[in-house]
């Protein structure tokens, strides 16, 4: 719950500003309903696999203000709302812009729109964390691979942090879609996928959980940038591989 100070704290709606990727109005698979889609920008992770490569950066994207982009959703609520859909922050990684996110959460609070958070929840438990978590719906997390060692070497972090933050999710009974991309020769391993099985099995308030099927599409936005695509020569996840996975996992 949030502490009688930060209930009360008062937010500028005009300079609270965010570095934003881009939107999407309609989106249907970022949380159930319509969902408007917000892709800030910057991240603190390194995905090999990642297909907005674009976005890493912490200098790009366009700045705007939180009533701004309340002015944007607002064109779409007569959609969003009846859909049972909401807004979902995107990235990037939201999570680096938390006075931005906790201003524009409250405020669609007030107006009765819900939220949605899709994070690698590799961030510290802190007060301001914490706090965000509260005013969120639902957060769609990503599992980036159970094995350590091999989280490490695809996203350049241990998953220590992300699996204590499902954990959190899960004691405050706050709802979650898993998610977990499937690399052919990284995450497809069954030792693996049982693991991740047996952790998920732990959590409370998992509703929902999705195997991304690896592809190589965002493959021309490395190679855009001047930068070398990592996984060259990976194969793209199959069908079938999708299958045998979710057969594991029992889902």
């Amino acid at each position: 719950m949030l502490s009688t100070e930060q209930s009360m704290k008062e937010y500028n709606l005009d300079t609270i500003t965010c570095p934003i990727h881009s939107f999407e109005t309609f989106g249907a698979v970022d949380g159930p309903g319509i969902r408007f889609v917000i892709f800030t920008q910057g991240c603190n992770l390194k995905c090999k696999y990642c297909q907005n490569r674009d976005t890493w950066c912490h200098q790009g994207g366009t700045i705007y203000s939180v009533r701004q982009v309340l002015n944007k959703i607002e064109r779409y609520k007569n959609y969003i709302i009846p859909s049972g859909g909401g807004v979902t922050v995107s990235g990037g990684e939201p999570l680096l812009h938390l006075e931005f996110l906790t201003a524009l959460f409250k405020e669609l609070k007030k107006q009765g729109i819900s939220t949605a958070i899709d994070t690698s929840g590799v961030f510290y438990l802190t007060p301001g964390i914490k706090e965000i978590i509260d005013l969120t719906d639902l957060f769609l997390l990503d599992i980036k691979c159970i094995n350590d060692k091999i989280c490490e070497d695809l996203t350049g972090v241990s998953n220590k942090k992300e699996l204590e933050f499902a954990r959190y999710l899960s004691e405050h009974e706050k709802h979650m879609w898993i998610r977990q991309v499937l690399v052919p020769g990284y995450t497809d391993k069954e030792e693996d996928l049982l693991k991740l099985k047996e952790f998920l099995s732990t959590l409370k308030t998992v509703d929902k959980i999705e195997i991304l099927p690896y592809h190589d599409m965002g493959k021309f936005k490395w190679e855009n940038l001047g930068l070398k695509y990592p996984l060259e020569g990976v194969p793209t996840a199959t069908d079938k591989d999708v299958e045998k996975a979710k057969k594991i996992l029992e889902i």
